[in-house]
Order: structure tokens, then C-alpha cells, then sequence
């Protein structure tokens, strides 16, 4: 199902520029370089549009706001779109403060994104205009399960239709959605949400896996979520026969992320289309 999908990326090595969150940044850069693609973390508005324009796709990441590093994702932005590249947006608590809400929807607006991946409160609130999620966490009222997985997929698809963007909802089950089609996702383990950066480093392997198949932003945008889950799963089954905790389970998820090819990845997704 995925083979296509990272022979691309093995082959052209996709330059992902990151105007990300300071708190995993060195994570997001050593999962770009485990996935197959290469960062430069460059958020400076002098060098932004410089930068943006080497690049083959963009992430922008709103998890460490200031004013200065607003004013760089709007013109990096807006210069990916003028050059038609890929750009994945991370509402990091979007809903949690003011200066959240009115950025995601200052970008929104000034921005047209490729894929929009952030857990189910974060989402809603791009849907909505507003939300409830506390901190960087989904609201424990939005988590999506099987009773309400219909409702979640419908939603999904709507939005997609809105923004025109895929949709990435992440949580104990992942949602990937354009207006038409939708991927569900079952890989992945509830240790990994005891590990600050597990979300910024899929949105930064997203933008490489779209950005080196840039005609299938929706089967692109599932490889990269089944390979961020089934990665936990194996790096946790070495975890455990170790006795070790979550730092080391960071870690191995990097390792299995950098191990993964198209047999481990074909054999161990657990995804199913809607």
C-alpha cells in the first residue's frame, strides 16, 4: 500500500524547512533525518522566504508562539504557496489561549495548507472558532472511539472540504481525511502520549512524506501516521524487555523510524479506508 510512498522519499530526500516548537526541535530534526528527509530549522523573518524557497515543503508548528516567529510562518507561508510547495500546519493548543486561536486562524486565512494534523480539540477548534483543549492535550471530552468514529470521519471530511487541506486527527485512533476519502489508523500505543514531541515529530515527517509525493497528499500524509505508530510499537516492545521508561522510548521510536522500510511498514499498518 505504502511502497511507492517511501521509495519516493529514499529517492529524493525530501529538504523540510521547520518553523517549530523550541521544546522538540532537536527531535523533530533527528526524525526528519531518521524518516529519509533532511530539516533546516529556520524561523528568522529576514531568512524565511529564502529558506522556504530551497526547500521542497514547509511545516509550521504554533506550539512556542511569539511575535517574531508569527510574522515568519505567515511570510514563509505565503511564499510556499506562491511556489506551489506542500505545508502542513500544527495547531499546537490551538483553543488553550487567545494568541493560539487568533494565529491559527490569522494562518488559516492567509495561508492555503496541505495537511492540518493535530489531535481531535485542537481540530475542532479550527473547525469551530473556538474549543476547549487544555494545555497541548485533547479535551478528555473529545477523545475519538468506535461509537463515535462515524461522527469523527464525517467531521473530518467536512473540514478537509473547508480548508481543502487533509486532515490528520491523532489520537488512540487516527483519522486521515480529505473531502472523499478517509483513512483510519489504529496503530500506536498510549505510552507514546507520555513523551513531549511525538506530535511535532509526525508533523515534520509529514511534510517529508508529502513532500516527496506531492500528487498524494492523503496516502502520503497515512504512511507517515502509521509509520509514527508502528514505530511506538516496536520501540516499546524492545522498551519492555528492557525494563526501561519513556526516555528510552523516545529514542527507539527514532531508531525504528530510521529502520523502517516497506515490508516492516506494508505488514504492520493497521489502517482501513472509509
Amino acid at each position: 500500500m505504502f511502497t511507492k510512498i517511501l521509495e519516493n522519499i529514499n529517492k529524493t530526500t525530501p529538504l523540510v524547512h521547520c518553523i517549530t516548537n523550541y521544546v522538540t526541535v532537536n527531535d523533530v530534526a533527528n526524525t526528519l533525518l531518521a524518516c529519509g528527509g533532511s530539516p533546516i530549522m529556520a524561523d528568522d523573518e529576514a531568512e524565511v522566504e529564502e529558506i522556504t524557497s530551497i526547500c521542497t515543503a514547509l511545516t509550521i508548528n504554533i506550539g512556542t508562539l511569539n511575535e517574531r516567529t508569527i510574522k515568519s510562518m505567515l511570510k514563509a507561508g505565503k511564499k510556499a504557496n506562491e511556489i506551489s510547495h506542500p505545508i502542513i500546519l500544527d495547531p499546537v493548543g490551538a483553543g488553550a489561549s487567545k494568541l493560539r486561536t487568533k494565529t491559527t486562524f490569522d494562518l488559516l486565512e492567509n495561508v492555503k495548507f496541505t495537511v492540518i494534523r493535530g489531535n481531535i480539540s485542537e481540530i475542532k477548534t479550527v473547525y469551530l472558532g473556538s474549543g476547549t483543549t487544555q494545555g497541548v492535550d485533547a479535551d478528555v471530552n473529545d477523545v475519538i472511539t468506535d461509537t463515535n468514529l462515524e461522527e469523527a470521519v464525517s467531521f473530518a471530511k467536512k473540514l478537509s472540504e473547508k480548508t481543502g487541506a487533509v486532515i490528520a486527527i491523532t489520537g488512540a485512533i487516527d483519522i486521515v481525511a480529505d473531502r472523499e476519502n478517509a483513512y483510519i489508523i489504529r496503530n500506536g500505543l498510549s505510552m507514546m502520549s507520555k513523551i513531549t514531541g511525538t506530535g511535532c515529530m509526525l508533523s515534520g515527517m509529514i511534510a517529508a512524506y508529502v513532500g516527496a509525493n506531492q500528487d498524494q497528499p492523503l496516502l502520503a500524509t497515512a504512511a507517515a501516521v502509521c509509520t509514527m505508530g508502528l514505530a511506538g510499537e516496536l520501540a516499546y516492545q524492545r522498551v519492555a524487555k528492557e525494563n526501561g521508561g519513556s526516555s528510552t522510548l523516545r529514542s527507539y521510536i527514532i531508531d525504528e523510524i530510521s529502520k523502517m522500510n516497506e515490508e516492516t511498514l506494508n505488514g504492520g499498518a493497521k489502517v482501513e479506508s472509509k
